[in-house]
């Protein structure tokens, strides 16, 4: 098979330059969202060093739109890049799950169970009584590790489905309960059965 056309210069600066670009792009942008995230979240000392590479990457890419100033392929390679680098950082933030967060979870009916589950699960439960709108209520507070924040979800639509809860970030921790592992929480009412065989 004949590749001598990979070593054309016109092929080098219409297809592979342009492809290269883009994927530097992509790279510094995504390094670009994951410092302010981490910035934002505190972490000082992780936040310059993905600053580094970012910026050390954005030279690279931008070093050759300047010396490739008449190639328009450039510049919607690079602006592409752009725009998927910015997705890219938000999926890969999700998927690292990093930083801690506070639920508020409101119930209006009984939420003993939901409360046991919580706990029986690792997690550090405060709950006091409140008024609501349209009567008493519960009020529920617990900080989580971002990681299990679908866990706790799934806990509360299966005991109380009709709670409204909150979530929101949290800068710094200090003392309290945060789980570093997730327990499955154990379903009350099998002891019960037990009992009764």
């Amino acid at each position: 098979m004949d590749l001598t056309f990979i070593q054309d210069p016109q092929f080098f600066s219409l297809v592979i330059l342009p492809i290269l670009i883009f994927f530097a792009r992509i790279a510094d942008v995504t390094f670009g969202t994951l410092r302010i995230i981490f910035i934002s979240r505190g972490m000082k000392l992780l936040a310059p060093v993905v600053g580094f590479f970012e910026i050390l990457i954005w030279l690279v890419a931008i070093g050759q739109i300047f010396q490739n100033l008449g190639s328009f392929v450039n510049y919607i390679a690079y602006a592409a890049g752009f725009a998927v680098g910015n997705y890219v950082g938000i999926i890969v933030e999700e998927r690292m799950a990093i930083g801690i967060n506070l639920i508020r979870i409101i119930t209006q009916y009984d939420a003993n169970d939901l409360i046991s589950a919580l706990k029986s699960s690792g997690f550090g439960v405060t709950a006091v009584d409140a008024a609501g709108k349209h009567g008493p209520v519960k009020l529920i507070f617990l900080v989580v590790k971002r990681k299990y924040i679908r866990s706790v979800i799934k806990m509360i639509h299966q005991y109380n489905p009709t709670a409204f809860y909150t979530i929101a970030d949290v800068r710094s921790v200090k003392g309290g309960v945060i789980p570093h592992a997730f327990k499955k929480p154990r379903k009350r009412y099998l002891g019960r059965f037990r009992k009764e065989k």
